[in-house]
């Protein structure tokens, strides 16, 4: 896998590192928290990223595929896949709503 950086989301009340991977980016079969974004880098080097779409998932490679929200986040400008690997469905649901609490996605319904 292609990593581009590591980079810190912050939830509502926690923070999670995620890996950061190109759009095209395939996965294997692990359970994660995964963020769909469009990342920006300033004149200085420094990212920064727009949460598009914010899921979880028990198996990125099952789900990342064909998702059904591609359209949505290939129209908001997606160029990024930050991802949380989790293997605890309970932890990872829990993590989605701390960042959902936080972020205004214009692809979660």
């Amino acid at each position: 896998m292609a990593k581009i950086t590591d980079v810190t989301i912050n939830g509502k009340n926690d923070s999670y590192i995620f890996e950061v991977y190109p759009s095209d980016e395939t996965f294997d079969a692990v359970g994660a928290v995964y963020i769909f974004t469009k990342r920006t880098v300033d004149d200085s080097g420094k990212g920064s990223h727009s949460c598009l779409y914010i899921g979880e998932t028990g198996s990125l490679a099952d789900r990342i595929p064909n998702h059904e929200k591609w359209p949505c986040v290939e129209q908001n400008g997606v160029n990024c896949i930050c991802t949380h690997q989790d293997d605890s469905e309970d932890s990872r649901l829990n993590k989605e709503a701390d960042l959902l609490a936080r972020y205004s996605t214009p692809c979660n319904d």
